[in-house]
């Protein structure tokens, strides 16, 4: 089959440069994390007998799609896209690319421009989540940083409402030190600031892979030791100096490792992803868990959490891909795609 992988690299493919821009890839990928990403899902891929293209997300996709996947005499897809697109600029940059795959009839993998929409705002997921039973941190919106807090209690962590790879994440311990950091959220990110309390205990990463009951992969524990900033900053993530352990499987005993399955495919739900995704928690010191967020367009690079929970689970990178890609085919056409070569 025919598969694309849709990225974003390079990012001057855009007609103007206008509304909110992201973090400068040259800066975000310093250690090539990116780059490696893209090599190596292009070479599981293949691994898996497709046929594959790199394609950059931007102005030209379309064209390069239609030009490598033509639709056959039915105006079928002939294709198969692997979205790890994460846009380049605007307010809702994250669905961009599934909005424009979604308009030329291509499938994909992952999840629906709305599914983007409601992980990627952290507001809205927080809603969803606590509406449907998912304990959450308290939390306010702050534009200025002098609203009342109301029964918030410090220490808090403040961050943008609409932003990944946690991008302007702050620990703040007293009331004094909160306007100014909402400012900065305003200033730099040009929007508001999410204010949770800040859960002291265990960072827990619970990926899952699949559909309807989808499958819970191994989880996976941020392992901070004895580091005073026991938070999954930006620098924790993506340089390597800075990386943060993770132990996988997680020592959770099963009571509790039901609990944090049942809410984190709650989750799943609620935000209405697909085929793929992780839930954030922390479990506080009574044992108590608190989903932070969902990331409906988790990493897939060697090293990070997903593909330590998959490893674990006795994958292979080149099986997790293919699996992912599976799953999505399944989800479109009701069957596998080596069903759908016989």
């Amino acid at each position: 089959m025919r598969v694309a992988v849709v990225t974003n690299r390079y990012v001057t493919g855009v007609i103007n440069r206008f509304g909110r821009q992201p973090k400068p890839l040259p800066e975000w990928d310093r250690d090539g994390v990116v780059a490696a990403l893209q090599e190596n899902v292009v070479a599981a891929l293949q691994e898996g007998g497709h046929e594959v293209l790199l394609c950059e997300g931007d102005k030209g996709m379309l064209a390069t799609l239609e030009r490598f996947m033509p639709p056959d005499s039915q105006a079928r897809p002939s294709g198969f896209v692997f979205n790890i697109a994460c846009g380049i600029q605007g307010e809702s940059r994250f669905s961009h690319v599934p909005a424009m795959l979604e308009m030329a009839g291509l499938p994909y993998i992952g999840a629906s421009p709305l599914g983007h929409e409601l992980a990627n705002d952290k507001v809205v997921t927080k809603i969803l989540i606590r509406d449907s039973g998912v304990p959450t941190p308290n939390f306010r919106v702050m534009h200025r940083g002098y609203e009342n807090i109301g029964d918030l209690r410090f220490p808090v962590v403040a961050k943008p409402v609409r932003e990944g790879d946690s991008l302007g994440l702050q620990l703040i311990h007293e009331p004094a030190e909160l306007k100014r950091a909402v400012e900065v959220i305003v200033e730099e990110y040009a929007q508001a600031a999410l204010v949770e309390e800040y859960i002291e205990g265990r960072e827990i990463s619970v990926p899952l892979l699949g559909n309807g009951e989808p499958d819970v992969l191994p989880l996976v524990e941020q392992n901070f030791g004895d580091r005073a900033m026991r938070l999954m900053t930006w620098e924790a993530k993506y340089m390597a100096a800075a990386a943060v352990a993770k132990i996988c499987p997680a020592e959770i005993e099963s009571r509790l490792a039901r609990v944090l399955r049942d809410i984190s495919i709650a989750t799943f739900r609620a935000c209405q992803c697909r085929d793929y995704a992780r839930v954030d928690l922390r479990i506080d010191r009574s044992g108590q868990p608190f989903v932070l967020e969902i990331n409906a367009n988790p990493f897939l690079a060697k090293g990070f959490s997903y593909w330590v929970a998959a490893n674990a689970a006795g994958h292979s990178y080149s099986s997790l891909i293919n699996r992912i890609l599976d799953v999505a085919h399944r989800r479109y056409f009701g069957t596998s795609i080596r069903q759908s070569r016989k």
